[in-house]
């Protein structure tokens, strides 16, 4: 099994990330134009098949209290990760999660932050297995339709 992690084409791949949100992830929860336009998005690619995607910003945290995110250097923010419906349950998400971890120390970072729906149990497990910790559970509702917590965490890389 071959598998690569290509970094997206930012306006040329434009259409193909809505389209890949659209295909994963809730109404609501879709990325619009303009977002992906500020992240640094990946395919992964596995066989020639596009099967995942991950996008970060670089030099932030997160904090769903603010309107942008602020600025810390060091941190790497995930904002999505992301495997198409048919190739979950696989083990995809875990190779998926082992290159973001290893994208951030090869690039230096020494924080890693990230954030999901409150009843995401197989992210928040997963991101667990490679040592992320919770950090907040705003009280506030981040996400909607239906309206729910976010989940913060993190993993520290020195």
């Amino acid at each position: 099994m071959k598998t690569e992690f290509v970094r997206a084409v930012l306006p040329r791949d434009l259409k193909r990330l809505v389209a890949f949100d659209h295909k994963v992830f809730r109404r609501v929860d879709w990325f619009t134009r303009d977002a992906w336009e500020t992240y640094e998005p990946y395919w992964m690619v596995v066989d020639g098949r596009v099967v995942g995607c991950c996008a970060f910003e670089h030099n932030v945290d997160f904090d769903p209290s603010q309107d942008e995110n602020l600025p810390l250097k060091g941190s790497l923010y995930i904002a999505t990760t992301g495997i198409l419906p048919r190739f979950q349950g696989k083990g995809f998400g875990t190779l998926l999660k082992a290159w973001e971890v290893t994208y951030a120390r090869y690039h230096g970072f020494t924080r890693i932050v990230t954030n999901h729906r409150a009843s995401n149990e197989k992210m928040i497990r997963l991101n667990k297995a490679f040592g992320f910790r919770v950090i907040r559970r705003p009280r506030s509702m981040y996400y909607q339709d239906p309206a729910e917590a976010t989940v913060v965490m993190e993993l520290k890389l020195e």
